[in-house]
């Protein structure tokens, strides 16, 4: 059974006790058809909490946000009780006085449902919405996202806060978009008895019967066997446990959290059609997370997130793995203010704006307009400090939008077509996660997934080229001249057959190790590995080791030395080798090339790391059609848009960059001969 169908499935047996009708898929929106956002506009400003301010304060507060150019802010989240103070009673009067002042001064709203964190009232009035730990202890909600988000009084409770709030601002002149429940993904599983009873009924819609549960959670292993559903229980989210059953419990909650997410964009679209969907998601969170990208055209418009990110590399994937393979421009819901720990220096802020101009970035919202003088983020500074007084920070973000006023004239956001895709997937995500400690031979063998992809990430995206973070499994990878596989631990049926085609039609495809080692169920396959690829990578792999220090040898003309000292014994049969580990016994392939179809499938024996797929994706680039960017030292990121180039130093050192002949910078007003020099957060577009 697809995802999908799971997936509207378990909708419906949610919506039994909810009371909402689940949304089917629905292709995303372009941003050009929606009302709210303009599509050749830059949008500045930040996150903004009237509930923390006097009427007298918040006027105060626009007129500094007018002064300093600011166009949008995101206001509601956070604030459940702010609207609803008890049930059946809504107090909107103080925000509407809020959205006119804004509207007043000009400023765009993004009206952020409230969904989490619940409020005490509701809390107390549903217990089913405390958490339950894993060891039976009910908690109480003691920090943000505290909510048994899976409970039916949580969601009918919130599709009638999402119902009102829709229909109250859907439709005012300061709305810009609508997003959904602050950091959704993030908070807890929960143990209770009503969550197992749940998860048995999602069991059985996803399985049919015992005999297909037991094989699929290999409960004949260690006297396991399920005879009666009574005997299920939910597995642990902390381990231990076997990886089959984890892998169903993430699943669960990835689904309710979808399901939730359509909640909220199905109020959206009765009383918000013509706006866009711009929400502060966190798929990624570590504490339960969602299978975003293989869902997200269902409720996204725009690709948006909170942007925290100390270097580049995560930075710009996060971008594009929040973009997936939408058209339309990325926005910074959240956005580091600058100062304060490590929110940086003076100048950081405005180089992580223009790094975000770089990655296509339409919007950024700085978090946040006033410091926090109490509660979990107590100290956190903001553009304005604790006494009022505006704050350097401010001033700062005065610029961004003037220099972004500036940027509109000259073609951004810019338009991206990445022609390479990396491979990002939630379930190969965790399933190669090892969750118990006798798991030893997992944790030995496996590289952490993030640095997998990563790895892969940062070649191609440093020699500045544009690149689609997507779930292969339902994407059209047609649009993409090269696409890259790493460590995709669990191959389920769509990605194996997507990537097939892709090759057979013409495509090139790199795959690194540990990936197509497992199948939907978290079980290594019976058949020769990588598992369902075999033919067209045209070789086998059943061996794998560790070796001690880094592994050597040539890449085609290329030497390399490994830092991630893991390798897999490439056994080709129609496969040509590219290039050999000379270090160790037998000198086993580092690459091969297949020639499947029209295209090439290539496998490297390696997890991903720069030593490796730097060489491999230079040597690529011509035989594919794909023009690197403009030069720039490591950690100079550029784009050219409309014949200007746009240089951004994320380094944390100065660096020069060689330019052809005379140039003007249209930010610093300088001329330039022959070099460009960027000091440590340096920018400049070059005409």
């Amino acid at each position: 059974m697809k995802f999908r169908d799971i997936l509207i499935g378990t909708a419906a047996i949610l919506s039994a006790v909810s009371g909402v009708i689940p949304a089917q898929a629905q292709a995303q929106t372009p941003a050009g058809h929606m009302q709210g956002v303009k599509t050749d506009r830059l949008y500045v400003g930040a996150n903004y909490q009237p509930v923390d301010r006097t009427p007298k304060q918040i006027t105060q507060d626009i007129a500094l946000m007018k002064k300093a150019g600011f166009t949008v802010v995101r206001m509601g989240d956070l604030s459940w009780d702010y609207f609803q103070p008890a049930e059946g009673v809504f107090t909107f009067e103080a925000f509407d006085k809020v959205m006119a002042e804004m509207h007043a001064a000009g400023i765009k709203v993004i009206v952020d449902i409230p969904g989490q964190p619940a409020p005490m009232w509701l809390h107390k009035k549903y217990p089913g919405v405390d958490l339950v730990t894993q060891n039976g202890t009910r908690l109480y909600a003691a920090e943000r996202y505290m909510d048994n988000t899976s409970d039916p009084d949580y969601q009918r409770l919130v599709a009638e806060l999402a119902e009102a709030m829709t229909k109250r601002y859907g439709k005012h002149p300061a709305t810009i978009a609508i997003g959904y429940n602050n950091e959704i993904g993030n908070g807890f599983m929960s143990y209770s008895e009503a969550d197992k009873d749940r998860f048995v009924v999602w069991l059985k819609k996803k399985y049919g019967n015992l005999e297909s549960l037991n094989k699929a959670w290999a409960t004949q292993r260690w006297s396991r066997t399920l005879t009666d559903w009574d005997q299920i229980e939910l597995p642990y989210g902390d381990g231990p446990g076997p990886f089959e059953r984890y892998l169903d419990l993430r699943r669960y909650w990835s689904e309710v959290t979808i399901h939730n997410l359509m909640i909220l964009e199905n109020a959206r679209r009765r009383n918000a059609p013509d706006k866009p969907a711009i929400s502060n998601l966190w798929d990624s969170s570590g504490r339960k997370g969602f299978d975003y990208l293989s869902t997200y055209k269902d409720y996204v418009t725009h690709g948006s997130h909170g942007f925290y990110n100390g270097d580049a590399i995560s930075g710009g994937y996060e971008t594009m793995m929040m973009r997936g393979a939408s058209p339309n421009p990325s926005w910074y819901v959240e956005f580091q203010a600058g100062g304060g720990g490590y929110y940086g220096y003076k100048g950081r802020s405005r180089m992580w704006a223009h790094f975000g101009l770089v990655n296509g970035a339409q919007g950024l919202l700085a978090w946040t307009f006033n410091s926090h003088r109490g509660g979990e983020e107590q100290a956190l500074f903001g553009l304005v400090d604790h006494d009022d007084t505006p704050s350097w920070k401010l001033d700062e973000w005065g610029g961004i939008a003037k220099e972004f006023k500036m940027m509109e004239k000259m073609g951004f956001p810019r338009q991206l077509k990445p022609e390479v895709a990396i491979a990002y997937s939630f379930e190969a995500k965790v399933a190669s996660a090892p969750k118990s400690w006798s798991n030893t031979v997992a944790q030995y063998y496996t590289t952490d997934y993030m640095v997998h992809a990563h790895n892969a990430f940062s070649p191609v995206y440093n020699d500045n080229i544009d690149v689609s973070v997507i779930n292969i499994g339902p994407e059209d990878l047609s649009r993409y001249k090269m696409v890259v596989v790493p460590g995709i631990y669990l191959m389920d049926q769509a990605a194996a057959d997507n990537i097939r085609k892709y090759v057979k039609n013409g495509g090139t495809v790199i795959m690194t190790a540990m990936s197509d080692k497992v199948d939907e169920t978290n079980q290594w396959f019976s058949t020769p590995l990588p598992g369902r690829l075999t033919d067209v990578f045209g070789l086998t792999t059943k061996e794998f080791y560790r070796s001690w220090g880094p592994l050597t040898g040539k890449l085609g003309e290329t030497d390399f030395s490994t830092t991630i000292n893991f390798y897999e014994v490439l056994e080709p049969t129609t496969a040509k080798v590219l290039g050999r580990i000379t270090n160790v016994e037998g000198s086993p392939p580092i690459a091969t090339v297949n020639t499947y179809g029209k295209g090439k499938a290539i496998y490297v024996a390696t997890p991903a790391q720069p030593s490796i797929m730097k060489p491999l994706y230079q040597s690529l680039y011509a035989q594919v059609g794909i023009v690197p960017g403009p030069k720039t030292p490591e950690g100079v990121y550029a784009r050219t848009v409309n014949g200007r180039t746009l240089y951004v130093n994320a380094s944390y050192g100065p660096k020069d960059v060689v330019l052809d002949g005379k140039k003007t910078g249209l930010l610093s007003g300088k001329t330039y001969t022959g070099t460009l020099h960027l000091p440590a957060d340096g920018v400049e577009l070059i005409e």
